[in-house]
């Protein structure tokens, strides 16, 4: 089976693509996995370990028909049975055109666009209340100037979180450097930018995929340990949390989730908090392949209507550090693909 991976940009703020490569390399079925790049320095292109293809494809805001363009060429050439979109930026294309990519014989597992829009950053306090969960006080902004009459309004007091509409979250604690991180979210992303309460407690976070009838394929809680100054996680450990479980469930039963998908919350003695819905595998996907549920081949056994295991337990204390490393190739595999928006690494 050939599949094609995006999110390759396994950087200081890693995309999940390696990690969902990683995962299939290591699974049981014969992949052959196609690495799908955005940017020529994306360190998933010189991954010959990982990658049995390499391809440069068209920036999603130039629209769907570069992409597809792109996509059929592949399939023409050398074959593509599945794709498995990894970014957000991304996804709102893959998504509109699902079914078109699937008229031409190529898979995917992705939520429908009502299911993509309800965990949008900006409509996620009224998906929370609806789900009967408690959601951070959060302020959508498009003005620096704004921010401090909007804090006052909104009774919002320093520390507080700014973070993009798809990427980065940053804490602050003056009203310099919330207009400081403003402007560097805003010129790499765009507004609105939002202005969110702090919430104290444990951070918690659960992978999945759903099945689109109101269940999963396969979960992972856990609990983020130490984090990078953007909020990654750079280590963690399982756990079997009932609480934030039945929210899980709840969560799939109530929008028959379709799809990879990624919980962040927050839980204190008093109260739990949803803070964030990913609509894709986060860049730790790998930690539950390591925990012996390998959920980017369970996505594609599904989707080719296969037996996928029921897991029996939650696999407790299994811990997960991240770590950097270097790859040494040549200046010409660059040259290859700059050349050709291809390359054949085996």
């Amino acid at each position: 089976m050939i599949v094609a991976v995006t999110g390759i940009n396994a950087t200081d703020n890693p995309g999940p693509g390696v990690a969902v490569a990683r995962s299939l390399k290591e699974a049981d079925g014969d992949f052959k996995i196609v690495g799908l790049s955005y940017d020529l320095n994306d360190p998933g292109n010189y991954l010959d370990f990982l990658f049995d293809f390499n391809m440069i494809i068209p920036f999603p805001s130039l629209g769907w028909s570069g992409i597809k363009n792109a996509l059929i060429k592949l399939k023409n050439n050398f074959g593509l049975d599945a794709i498995i979109p990894c970014l957000d930026a991304e996804l709102p294309l893959f998504i509109e055109y699902q079914q078109e990519l699937k008229d031409i014989g190529i898979q995917l597992l992705l939520p429908s666009n009502e299911q993509f829009e309800l965990r949008d950053k900006l409509h996620l306090s009224d998906f929370s209340k609806h789900m009967g969960l408690l959601y951070p006080k959060t302020l959508a902004i498009t003005d620096l100037n704004e921010i401090k009459a909007k804090m006052e309004q909104g009774n919002l007091d320093f520390p507080v979180v700014v973070k993009g509409r798809y990427y980065k979250a940053y804490i602050v604690h003056s009203l310099e450097q919330a207009q400081l991180k403003f402007t560097e979210i805003a010129q790499e992303w765009g507004v609105p930018i939002l202005i969110q309460q702090v919430v104290q407690g444990e951070e918690l976070n659960v992978i999945g995929v759903g099945d689109g009838k109101g269940g999963h394929i396969g979960i992972l809680p856990i609990k983020k340990l130490t984090t990078t100054a953007i909020g990654k996680i750079w280590s963690g450990v399982t756990l079997n949390h009932p609480d934030l479980i039945a929210m899980t469930e709840q969560f799939l039963a109530k929008t028959k989730w379709q799809g990879p998908f990624e919980l962040e919350c927050m839980f204190n003695k008093e109260e739990s908090f949803l803070i964030e819905i990913n609509p894709r595998f986060p860049a730790w996907v790998y930690f539950a392949t390591g925990c012996g549920i390998n959920l980017p081949e369970r996505l594609l056994k599904f989707i080719n209507g296969e037996t996928v295991p029921k897991d029996k337990e939650i696999p407790v204390g299994k811990y997960f550090v991240r770590y950097t490393y270097e790859v040494v190739t040549d200046i010409a595999d660059m040259g290859k693909i700059q050349t050709n928006s291809l390359r054949f690494n085996k």
